[in-house]
């Protein structure tokens, strides 16, 4: 997310840097239709900082009714993406953001990252991909291991064949992998450049592979909150690229989506979904986050308008034309909640309810009061589309006095059908399967 560029606000913020502003109404920015306030107005935006603390002994998230949840493993380091091989195996993303000096300089870099370390974003990037193994299959990874190590702040993976395809910040990278094998010693071969450059402020890149496994789509961020460092420095982000392994070659598959993360195949339709991080700076409920299909072309709005024709009239020169064209999404997901994890449930052990349907991993707020996200939602599915309002999963993220005990980002269904969430403040990967099995 992007800091503010108010001096006002920066003055305020040393003096203070954990919270102001009045707390918000509740937030009406969820389902197929979520309403939309009027922009909000103020000389000093919201800031509200849930401090990282990790977990106290024994501490861990609440689960939903009939659900439990236990540690599949602890101790990492800033865990953020996950991937299920075929054998079984996990392979968790350890990373975090790469160096980015043209990010905010002078007094707006300084206070970015004081508030980033407050959230537990400041930390180094361990840039390794480590595979965690269940051999008994108790529900906990008795094997870690060093997977694959000194990349640069690695994120999505995907397996196709025996080719392990990893985006890192600036390029995808082919692997050749055996079954079985806990490690990856041998050198990776370029596929395709992924924008980055030392502004690089969405620097997460997410990748997935067609049914077929001849191509890729990959996610790129903006470059700013709402083009603030000029739309040259937003070519071929703020969207999903389409990559072709064999020769390298990529085009923009969508637009307009500020900050894709989650990618998933919707399982009765075959269609694309996303997970996108909106806009700040508009109020405490607007814009919200969503989830949505992806069509082939389409745009989405970003920067000039959002959810469908709603103009951003902070974006100076507009551009009418692609408002008239700019698709709404699918659906809201809460304003300012960070929703970075999406995956469709198509395994079994889970009660039949969450058939079909999508886990979200809500990384959580920094600029709204009270605190959204901190949680995993569902979203119930039905021919291929929502059908309900989302449901608390996994709370308990937060404390009573608004400390982050952790934060869930990636999500996934493990090979037994148990979800798994990647919690880079708590340093631990939480499975949920059923009570009492």
């Amino acid at each position: 997310m992007t800091l503010p560029r108010s001096l006002p606000f920066l003055v305020c913020l040393l003096a203070s840097p954990l919270a102001f502003s009045a707390a918000a109404d509740p937030d009406p920015g969820f389902g197929p239709n979520p309403v939309l306030p009027q922009p909000a107005k103020t000389l000093i935006p919201t800031v509200h900082i849930a401090p990282a603390k990790g977990w106290p002994d024994g501490g861990m998230p609440k689960p939903a009714a009939g659900l439990a949840v236990n540690a599949f493993a602890s101790g990492l380091e800033h865990p953020r993406w996950l991937y299920v091989l075929p054998n079984g195996d996990v392979l968790v993303a350890e990373t975090n953001a790469p160096a980015k000096p043209d990010d905010g300089k002078g007094i707006k870099g300084f206070v970015m990252g004081k508030v980033m370390k407050k959230a537990g974003a400041g930390v180094a990037s361990p840039n390794r991909i480590t595979l965690l193994r269940d051999s008994n299959g108790d529900g906990v990874a008795e094997t870690r291991s060093v997977f694959l190590e000194n990349l640069n702040s690695p994120f999505g993976m995907t397996l196709v064949g025996s080719d392990l395809y990893v985006a890192t910040t600036d390029a995808v990278l082919r692997f050749k992998y055996v079954e079985g094998a806990t490690s990856i010693t041998t050198p990776g071969t370029k596929v395709a450049d992924l924008p980055a450059g030392t502004i690089n402020h969405h620097w997460t890149k997410n990748i997935i592979a067609s049914r077929d496994g001849k191509l890729l789509y990959a996610t790129v961020g903006s470059n700013s909150n709402v083009a603030e460092n000029g739309m040259a420095a937003e070519e071929r982000r703020a969207g999903i690229l389409e990559i072709d392994p064999a020769s390298g070659k990529s085009r923009v598959f969508a637009s307009g989506l500020r900050n894709p993360n989650g990618l998933a195949w919707e399982p009765k339709t075959g269609a694309l979904w996303t997970a996108v991080n909106e806009r700040d700076e508009l109020g405490n409920n607007l814009v919200p986050d969503y989830m949505t299909s992806v069509k082939d072309g389409a745009f989405y709005g970003w920067p000039y308008s959002y959810y469908g024709n709603n103009v951003d009239v902070r974006v100076k020169p507009q551009r009418p034309d692609l408002v008239a064209s700019a698709i709404a999404p699918d659906y809201a997901l809460g304003s300012h909640t960070a929703s970075l994890g999406l995956t469709f449930n198509e395994g079994k052990l889970l009660p039949p309810h969450y058939a079909g349907g999508a886990f979200i991993g809500q990384h959580g707020s920094w600029n709204r009061n009270p605190s959204s996200g901190y949680k995993v939602v569902f979203v119930p599915f039905a021919d291929g589309r929502p059908n309900g309002m989302p449901e608390d999963v996994l709370t308990g993220f937060l404390s009573a006095d608004g400390n982050a005990y952790g934060r869930p980002v990636g999500v996934t269904i493990d090979r037994v059908g148990a979800l798994l969430v990647a919690d880079d403040v708590g340093n631990a990967i939480w499975r949920v399967t059923p009570a009492g099995k």
